[in-house]
């Protein structure tokens, strides 16, 4: 990266205007004194989110030659060296003089592919008038790293696919409660969210072409977000976990059995190695899990984790009939709702089920896609008694897809799962 061509990238972005943009409803500082990161797989808008940030700034009013915009991916600047981070701000004041007496906003994209580039924003947050914002898709890099590096300078956000709330809106449906008509838009852009997920450009694309990206990004996450980011040596066994996981999204996952069953196949792997993949797949945001809860530590780490998988449009390129598995899908749908609100999400197992809880039992929730069958009314009854027995306190809920008479006992903590994704 040389001075000159900085400059020509940064007049470029300079002259131009924003690019058009619908808005997220993420609420993201914009002074905080801190580094702001955002974290997220691929393709799930953090960089769609820095031009609303940017948008905001304009607002403010701040000067356009005051935002300073740099992906890190773009070719004309490869490769970056970090002693050659230092160029961006002088290259920046020489093109805009007066910057040097005025709050820049710094925005740097895609800065995971610059090796070291943690202390140098670390030292011009300590020693000029700036604003950093930074994104990246691995959260190895941005979180762990980061937090170490950075020694307190920086707050994280977590940017995933579109909250159903956000997909109807980019769709341009008005909900209006208690509306029939509004309603059963609604419902019908419920069941597509769940067909097709949130990706952002998913969701406005035609339908003959969703099949498509999901399958390009699919391609992408293993090769460059797995494969490259971590010098994987054995792809096809990282290929195999993700689409093992895919499959079986909000089910409970034993590294112990996954090692049988894989050995079994033929693959020459080892338990560590397993693990070492399943972390990847989480430090890449692509797969979630949720521990056991359990007051000993010991036994909480030795037993199985529940997967929950990063979309469900996702499943759709390692299932070849995902309408089979609505059930689980609907479940991790609902777990990805309560993550963008909360980190640690557990189950608990006990002779009942109770898919999630939270905050040392204080609320816990059950998801069932189809409550039309008498024993599964009666299970998903004996689990909600079950767990008020063990957290008096606790609030309970029960979210589901499709019911017809739900028993009196259920019907209060009872709703929709339509309606509880649109909760705030």
């Amino acid at each position: 990266m040389n001075k000159e061509t900085l400059k020509g990238v940064i007049q470029q972005f300079i002259e131009r205007s924003l690019p058009t943009f619908k808005r997220r409803a993420i609420d993201i500082p914009l002074d905080s004194g801190k580094v702001v990161n955002l974290l997220g797989a691929r393709r799930t808008g953090k960089t769609y989110l820095m031009f609303q940030l940017m948008s905001d700034l304009l607002q403010k009013p701040v000067a356009r030659e005051q935002i300073l915009y740099i992906n890190f991916e773009d070719d004309r600047l490869y490769p970056v060296e970090a002693a050659e981070l230092d160029l961006i701000l002088k290259a920046h004041r020489e093109l805009f003089p007066f910057t040097a007496e005025k709050k820049v906003y710094l925005f740097f994209d895609e800065v995971q592919n610059v090796l070291g580039w943690e202390r140098y924003v670390r030292r011009i947050v300590d020693t000029e008038d700036v604003a950093v914002f930074i994104s990246g898709s691995s959260s190895t890099l941005l979180r762990r790293e980061l937090s170490t590096a950075m020694r307190g300078r920086s707050i994280s956000f977590e940017v995933y696919p579109l909250s159903f709330a956000e997909f109807i809106e980019f769709r341009g449906i008005d909900y209006v409660p208690y509306s029939e008509r509004s309603e059963a838009q609604v419902v019908n852009a419920f069941r597509e969210y769940l067909d097709w997920g949130g990706f952002p450009e998913v969701v406005l694309a035609d339908e003959a072409v969703k099949p498509l990206i999901l399958q390009e990004y699919a391609s992408v996450m293993l090769h460059r977000d797995l494969v490259e980011r971590y010098s994987i040596r054995n792809e096809r066994l990282m290929h195999l976990l993700l689409k093992f996981c895919a499959q079986h999204t909000a089910s409970l996952v034993s590294i112990n059995k996954l090692y049988n069953d894989f050995s079994s196949q033929g693959l020459k792997l080892s338990k560590a190695t397993l693990y070492d993949y399943m972390e990847m797949l989480q430090d890449s945001f692509i797969a979630f899990s949720s521990a056991k809860y359990d007051p000993s530590s010991r036994r909480q780490l030795q037993a199985p984790k529940k997967m929950h998988f990063l979309d469900p449009g996702l499943i759709r390129v390692y299932r070849p009939y995902p309408e089979r598995d609505i059930g689980h899908r609907f479940e991790s749908l609902i777990y990805l709702h309560e993550r963008r609100r909360r980190l640690k999400i557990d189950y608990y197992r006990n002779g009942f089920e109770l898919d999630m809880c939270w905050d040392e039992g204080a609320e816990f929730l059950n998801v069932v896609w189809d409550m039309t069958e008498n024993d599964t009314t009666e299970r998903e009854a004996r689990a909600i008694n079950a767990g008020r027995e063990m957290w008096p306190q606790a609030t309970a809920r029960l979210v589901y897809g499709l019911a017809d008479n739900l028993p009196e006992p259920l019907q209060p903590c009872a709703i929709e799962g339509w309606k509880y994704l649109l909760q705030s």
